[in-house]
């Protein structure tokens, strides 16, 4: 019997950036949380902090194989999300987000559970569209080195959907764009991560293309804060919905804004833009303010400081 007054939550990929700060979350929210993660990309200094606590556990585990627990809610993050980790294995990449999320959705309509999908920005590809909307429909090479990836998460939210239509299944889609802060893999490759370690080494920072191609950045605390709203949700409100920081900035002035804060002596050096790096990146998120009644908390500079801090500190 419980002697809590919490949920049992299961978090995939709770050794991850996202995955980790959530776990942390619900542990203070007086949740019980059944971490899985098979540690590819997720990192055991992530929740170090957390064992100690006695409603937490974690279990080694791949999703694209079954698994058999009792928990009352599933958050679904398990999967490389940077394009050095995925396109080391796209097979595998794929594999995690269409088999993890069958073998998740199988677990939810066993256990009548919540499950909540970390879909992702890329379902929009390069767009033509700008900002983003949820009723845009994307521009994705199917092709393509990121397509592991994109269409992985595109073919997983064909999945929650069926699943709801055909089971009565209560999911929720969230599509999150970049976020950053303390965690982050300092090895991952992703922008703000890279242009950081390169100024804290007194290295060159590396800007592919010109630079003015845009990202929108949130930081950790508020996408965490999104997902719980949209968990928390009614059951008719399903998403799929934007989270992310709709304030646009351009990578060339990242880089400069990382310089200014580190006080680094980096120069800026530029290199050819991969294949299929969206132009663009921005969330309209009228629908999270409408239904959710969420928006970004922190700004860039203050959520810099804190993740700057942290990798000062490895």
């Amino acid at each position: 019997m419980k002697n809590y007054s919490g949920k049992r939550i299961l978090v995939t990929g709770g050794a991850g950036f996202l995955g980790s700060h959530l776990c942390e979350r619900l542990l203070n929210d007086k949740h019980e949380v059944l971490c899985i993660d098979n540690f590819y990309t997720g990192r055991r200094s992530n929740i170090a902090h957390l064992l100690t606590n006695p409603r937490f556990e974690v279990l080694r585990h791949d999703i694209c194989f079954p698994l058999y627990v009792e928990v009352d809610e599933i958050y679904n993050l398990a999967c490389p999300a940077s394009p050095i980790h995925y396109q080391f294995d796209p097979v595998q990449t794929t594999k995690t987000s269409v088999h993890g999320a069958i073998n998740m959705l199988g677990l939810a309509k066993r256990l009548k559970a919540k499950i909540l999908q970390a879909s992702t920005s890329e379902v929009y590809g390069d767009p033509t569209v700008h900002p983003q909307l949820e009723t845009y429909w994307g521009n994705v090479n199917p092709v393509g080195l990121r397509a592991c990836y994109d269409e992985g998460k595109r073919c997983a939210e064909t999945l929650f959907f069926d699943y709801h239509r055909q089971h009565k299944l209560r999911i929720k889609v969230a599509r999150i764009f970049n976020t950053f802060g303390p965690r982050m893999h300092p090895n991952d490759g992703r922008v703000v991560s890279n242009f950081i370690m390169q100024a804290l080494r007194g290295d060159d920072i590396t800007v592919y293309g010109d630079g003015s191609q845009t990202r929108s950045f949130c930081y950790v605390d508020d996408m965490i804060e999104g997902f719980l709203k949209l968990m928390e949700s009614p059951d008719k409100f399903t998403g799929p919905v934007n989270l992310g920081n709709p304030t646009e900035l351009s990578i060339l002035r990242l880089a400069k804004k990382i310089i200014d804060i580190t006080g680094a002596k980096s120069k800026i050096i530029f290199q050819p833009l991969p294949q299929d790096d969206p132009k663009q990146r921005q969330p309209d998120i009228s629908l999270a303010k409408e239904k959710l009644n969420w928006k970004p908390r922190n700004n860039i500079e203050d959520g810099l400081k804190k993740t700057i801090a942290y990798f000062k500190d490895l």
